[in-house]
């Protein structure tokens, strides 16, 4: 399996995040020289994440299967069709999780 497709989505990730850091940084300082009070990067949600990553992982073990099912039963090769479904599964579990959320949510 070649994967050498992970090498810029890698080197992405790395630049992103440090310009994401950076940035955050500046903010930060900004507030503090204007006597601002730095709360607003605080995160204060109480949402369970075992559910999420439970939900997540359920979706890619399910895309898994039928990944297989329709690399056995079609023309299409094995990784577009591992890939596809678990992305696939993998996101719908990640919207079930956000709609749940939504749905119990307090006004």
């Amino acid at each position: 399996m070649n994967n050498e497709f992970l090498i810029p989505i890698a080197f992405f990730a790395m630049v992103y995040g440090i310009v994401y850091l950076f940035v955050r940084k500046k903010e930060r300082l900004a507030l503090i020289h204007q006597n601002a009070d730095a709360t607003i990067f605080e995160s204060h949600k109480n949402e369970p994440s075992s559910l999420k990553w439970g939900l997540l992982l359920v979706g890619i073990g399910v895309g898994i299967l039928l990944g297989k099912v329709l690399a056995v039963y079609t023309t299409l090769e094995e990784e577009p069709a591992f890939f596809s479904m678990i992305c696939l599964f993998g996101g719908l579990g990640l919207i079930i999780y956000h709609l749940l959320v939504k749905k119990f949510e307090k006004p």
